[in-house]
């Protein structure tokens, strides 16, 4: 079992930048791999970006790649989202994922763990 709470999510304006952070406790012993995902109101919840447990391979969504980086620190069990450039549509709450086997990267269905979302709000 493990859990991850999201932090980092605010109100800023179009072109600006966030970083959010995920931390994990419980079994963090298991290489998992994880990634974000984000989900806006009224809509499905989307692949945003992900990183295997070493960090080497990584993917990003189409709609943030060269605007947001994922990375992580597994010595202190934590996962990040640098977001820059931001845009309005970037806004929804975001949600770190942890998944325990090899398995896809890119839908929710993928990921076995979950934090409780984080919203960030960006202006126009």
């Amino acid at each position: 079992q493990v859990q991850l709470v999201e932090s980092g999510g605010g109100l800023v304006q179009a072109g600006g930048s966030l970083r959010l952070s995920c931390a994990a406790s419980g079994r963090t012993s298991n290489r998992y791999a994880m990634g974000w995902f984000r989900q806006a109101p009224g809509k499905e919840r989307e692949f945003v970006a992900f990183i295997a447990w070493g960090g080497a391979a990584t993917d990003y969504a189409d709609s943030v790649k060269g605007r947001f980086t994922i990375s992580r620190d597994n010595a202190k069990n934590t996962l990040y989202l640098q977001m820059n450039s931001l845009k309005p549509e970037d806004t929804a709450v975001y949600y770190c994922a942890a998944r325990t086997g090899p398995s896809g990267r890119s839908s929710p269905h993928d990921y076995d763990y979950w934090g409780q979302g984080t919203q960030v709000t960006v202006s126009s």
